[in-house]
């Protein structure tokens, strides 16, 4: 079976979508399988993207990956620290 990434705003969308159908009082199996996902992607959705808007989804996404992109940079440059102060050292 393959793997569909799903973007922010789909989930949020089902979410939504699941909402309704639970304050229908139908049960999350049924709506999950009508989504097209497993109980475990929808808990995790709901617990990651519930009661979010798509905006602030977005952001959260942006956020991340800016935060990534920073630690990647911390790390290297701690590395880059690391060999200098061995090169040092071994020089004397």
């Amino acid at each position: 079976m393959s793997r569909k990434r799903y973007t922010p705003e789909q989930i949020i969308g089902m979410l939504r979508e699941a909402e309704v159908g639970l304050a229908q009082g139908e049960k999350v199996g049924p709506i999950c399988r009508r989504l097209g996902v497993s109980e475990q992607s929808y808990y995790r959705w709901r617990r990651e993207y519930g009661g979010m808007k798509v905006d602030q989804a977005r952001r959260l996404k942006d956020l991340e990956r800016e935060n990534a992109r920073l630690r990647k940079a911390v790390s290297d440059l701690t590395l880059d620290k690391l060999i200098l102060k061995e090169a040092i050292e071994g020089n004397y």
